[in-house]
């Protein structure tokens, strides 16, 4: 009913900047979804990144990122962005967006393919 498409992944040099986008699409979706991103690394359990709430009203940020990413959103084009910057061989995951409960960090079952983000140190 949605269906979430990640893009924007890539290889960056620590210290370096990347923009993910995830376009969400399908009957049930409206701009009323929180939405947010999430990251699993390899080895670890996935985790919430950020969250924005509908309407863009509210936004959280986990700590191992604040000052360092920015969650937005665009609903005349459905479109989620995480703008990331001073990026660190920490921050190499499969990054993940989806909707969230009212919390900002739970995870509905829309998950996309994801899109790899490796920082190379």
């Amino acid at each position: 009913q949605v269906q979430m498409v990640e893009s924007g992944g890539g290889l960056v040099q620590t210290g370096g900047s990347l923009t993910l986008s995830c376009v969400a699409s399908g009957r049930t979706y409206t701009s009323r979804h929180h939405m947010g991103w999430f990251r699993e690394a390899p080895g670890k359990e996935r985790e919430i990144v950020a969250g924005i709430a509908w309407g863009a009203t509210s936004t959280y940020v986990a700590d191992a990122v604040k000052g360092r990413f920015t969650i937005s959103r665009d609903d005349s084009k459905n479109t989620v962005t995480l703008h990331m910057s001073n990026l660190k061989p920490e921050d190499t995951a499969v990054y993940y967006c989806n909707a969230l409960r009212s919390d900002l960090r739970t995870g509905l079952d829309y998950w996309g393919q994801g899109t790899q983000v490796t920082v190379s140190s």
